[in-house]
């Protein structure tokens, strides 16, 4: 078979979408990914960003030999007749999708006098795994570490940019900033000189919304006031804003605060931007002593949570510790590290890791396991 078709709203496509594609170059030459563009329907991205989110996904995967093509005012079964398509191809997972696809499938060509219908079924994996069952786990604490599981990489990226990008516009509603600064400063915090750089393997866009998701859970179940919320959210925001960055002598944390008072981002109020530029200064080492402010307690407890993770979630977050420590020798490394998780140990068995009273009931116990397991593997 020369080309076979495959269509969908694919918003976002998947590892399941993507298993589809697969079966079809196994049946053809050529695979056409049609994207159904139906003004019905609101997706989470448009037809063009979902177009482009595709073909990264596919080069990604080395497939050459597929297109993307986005179906305006047409049935697909038709649109693929137009293009010299006598086939698409469809995955049915139950015995319901197979009732559905096959009515679609009789009406392509009975009807619309369109393209024949192939079925494939998804291995028992990848059975349930849909866009509409990635955008039902979107929310809870750790939401983005189960949906990267079901989806390609430049799919991931920009299913949490959206999130991030929602999240960044409620928090400076009303604020009077000017939109254009606000786009500035989100492509800076998000991009390659921030967290979105390739060479952080930690503190990046994961670690931003885990962060972000641990305040409003933290807030929904504390009574904690919009004002101290957003105060906390443009804090961890910018918290990381600047890592690694070995030019200077002032720390990683100053440096991030320094980044905040120079934005402009605090139009209205100087005393909340001075504010948030120590909850920033918190989360150094060095400078948390000296800072007291309310938050305190909240903002390391929201910075430290990664510590009191499912054990799996954990594992990988130490790996990607190490990873961004990669110039570093294994013995300098494990000492190091060694003598953090050690001082760590120490607090958690105290019951003194998470000040935060909303943190240490949630985090406490599963932190001093995950950390002594650390210790026992660094050895």
């Amino acid at each position: 078979m020369k080309k076979i078709a495959f269509s969908g709203t694919l918003d976002p496509i998947t590892n399941g979408h993507l298993w589809v594609i697969q079966e079809a170059r196994a049946l053809a030459d050529e695979v056409v990914v049609f994207i159904s563009e139906n003004p019905v329907k609101k997706p989470q991205f448009d037809a063009i960003e979902r177009k482009d989110i595709i073909e990264r996904s596919v080069a990604e995967c080395g497939w050459h030999n597929v297109s993307v093509v986005i179906v305006k005012g047409d049935y697909t079964a038709r649109a693929a007749k137009r293009h010299g398509i006598e086939y698409l191809v469809r995955g049915i997972r139950n015995t319901s999708d197979f009732d559905y696809e096959n009515l679609i499938q009789q009406t392509n060509v009975d009807v619309l006098d369109g393209a024949k219908t192939i079925f494939v079924m998804p291995p028992r994996d990848l059975g349930s795994v849909s866009s509409s069952f990635v955008r039902a786990l979107q929310g809870p604490v750790g939401w983005h570490w189960t949906v990267k599981k079901f989806m390609p990489m430049p799919a991931y990226i920009a299913w949490i940019k959206s999130w991030l990008r929602t999240d960044w516009q409620k928090l400076w509603e009303g604020a009077g900033v000017e939109a254009s600064k606000l786009d500035h400063w989100f492509d800076y915090l998000t991009g390659d000189d921030a967290y979105g750089a390739a060479r952080r393997t930690y503190h990046n866009l994961d670690h931003l919304v885990h962060g972000l998701s641990e305040i409003s859970a933290w807030a929904s179940n504390t009574g904690a006031s919009k004002a101290d919320v957003a105060i906390l959210k443009k804090a961890f925001w910018f918290h990381d804003a600047v890592y690694g960055d070995k030019h200077t002598d002032l720390s990683n944390e100053e440096q991030s605060a320094r980044l905040w008072l120079d934005a402009g981002l605090h139009t209205k109020n100087a005393q909340d931007a001075q504010e948030v530029a120590d909850l920033i200064r918190v989360t150094d080492h060095f400078q948390s002593a000296n800072v007291n402010h309310p938050l305190k307690d909240a903002m390391l407890g929201v910075d430290l949570a990664i510590l009191g993770q499912a054990a799996d979630t954990y594992d990988v977050y130490a790996a990607a510790v190490r990873l961004e420590y990669s110039e570093v020798d294994d013995a300098t490394y494990q000492a190091g590290r060694g003598r953090v998780l050690s001082h760590f140990e120490v607090q958690a068995a105290a019951g003194k890791l998470f000040a935060d009273a909303w943190f240490a009931e949630l985090y406490t116990s599963q932190a001093l396991l995950n950390l002594q397991r650390e210790k026992t593997q660094l050895q």
